[in-house]
């Protein structure tokens, strides 16, 4: 299977470095047409410049692609939506988003200030509820739509000094899980990347000979994948140097208590029970867990009888 974009329109934000870049370059060497978003500020999220943005874009015009440079603020809902309104001008439709952009304020959780926590959110949070927002009722009316959410291993997992961000990764995940159910009647997937790269938001947290195996491509290998007209949705895939996963939230089957067991004790006294794994499962949506629990309620009222 040749996996190609043609005539597909693609919106990637943080594309001037990095992931968003190898992203963007991908996409358009299999047909996309490209807005390669990026304000240009530093990793900390300081600053702005055009110049990454527009060299990504000569790259890709240089190879015989279509792209332009768009420098919003993905956490400014009025400078996604110029973004976006200059993307349908220009071609008529929008049907991929990849939202790549990000920054890290890391420090412990002592140590961070409410405001660095507060702009780390609104970046990688806000910032694809923005994109995500201005490309919906597109998506819907053309009855087509891909949608990549950026995850982490630090939001799945945690890791130390990266309260903020890893909230906001698992964050994205929570949006991905109710979108891709509001989307499934419309045929728009909305899945997750989890990936580990060497970039500008790695470049001092590991050993430089771990990081030249983590090259950008190996990610934009699983990305792609993700948003092509087969993809999945509601799937979170892990993707770096060269290796790739699925991660996934499963629930366990759990226990029921009568009315007189409940209390602290009781659940306590059957943790092993509920912690049992052999009936796992994935759970299409919140109601499915409350739905478990209902019914084994009902069971045991039915049982009493």
């Amino acid at each position: 299977m040749s996996i190609r974009f043609d005539g597909k329109v693609a919106i990637v934000t943080g594309a001037g470095n990095g992931l968003g870049r190898s992203h963007a370059l991908e996409l358009a060497a299999r047909g996309a047409k490209v807005v390669i978003n990026d304000l240009g500020g530093a990793r900390d999220g300081v600053g702005a410049s055009s110049a990454a943005a527009d060299g990504v874009v000569a790259e890709i015009q240089a190879a015989g692609g279509e792209a332009f440079a768009h420098g919003a603020n993905v956490a400014i809902f009025s400078e996604v939506e110029d973004m976006v309104a200059q993307a349908m001008a220009k071609w008529g439709r929008v049907d991929i988003l990849i939202n790549n952009a990000g920054i890290l304020r890391d420090k412990s959780f002592s140590k961070m200030s409410i405001d660095d926590f507060k702009l780390v959110m609104d970046v990688h949070v806000m910032g694809s509820v923005n994109c995500t927002k201005a490309v919906w009722e597109i998506m819907k009316q053309q009855g087509y739509g891909r949608i990549v959410m950026t995850t982490s291993s630090s939001g799945l997992y945690g890791n130390f000094g990266q309260a903020n961000y890893g909230a906001a990764k698992m964050a994205v995940v929570g949006l991905m899980n109710t979108l891709a159910i509001e989307g499934a009647k419309y045929n728009i997937h909305v899945n997750s990347l989890a990936p580990t790269a060497a970039t500008r938001m790695t470049e001092d947290i590991m050993p430089a000979e771990i990081l030249g195996m983590l090259v950008p491509e190996a990610v934009t290998a699983g990305a792609l994948t993700l948003c092509h007209d087969n993809a999945p949705s509601r799937f979170i895939l892990c993707a770096g140097g060269g290796g790739y996963a699925k991660s996934s939230i499963f629930e366990t089957d759990g226990i029921y208590l009568s009315p007189e067991e409940r209390s602290p004790e009781a659940v306590a006294g059957q943790w092993d029970d509920i912690c049992n794994t052999s009936n796992q499962a994935e759970l299409e949506s919140g109601f499915k867990q409350s739905e478990k629990f209902l019914l084994k309620a009902q069971a045991f009222v039915q049982g009493a009888k």
